[in-house]
């Protein structure tokens, strides 16, 4: 795809078609990594977006709770090791 650089306010960018954002899963206000290689410029995903928020909505609601029993154990653990 073919586009050209525009102002946008006292800058300048491009703009992204929505299909390559839908396919990318980026919404306005995504997180991006803007990169030169070898005289190309390459946009990334930034990683692990929205995490942060995700944990603390899951902290919020009580939901992060521990996936295995803490106090998880087998024959082998109480009989075998030596400590």
């Amino acid at each position: 795809m073919k586009t050209n650089i525009i102002n946008i306010g006292n800058s300048q960018g491009v703009i992204l078609p929505a299909a390559i954002l839908r396919q990318l899963k980026l919404s306005l206000k995504s997180a991006v990594q803007i990169e030169e290689e070898n005289g190309v410029i390459v946009i990334k995903p930034a990683p692990r977006q929205g995490w942060s928020d995700a944990a603390k909505q899951m902290n919020d609601s009580g939901d992060d709770f521990p996936l295995l029993d803490e106090n998880l154990s087998n024959e082998f653990d109480q009989e075998e090791w030596t400590w």
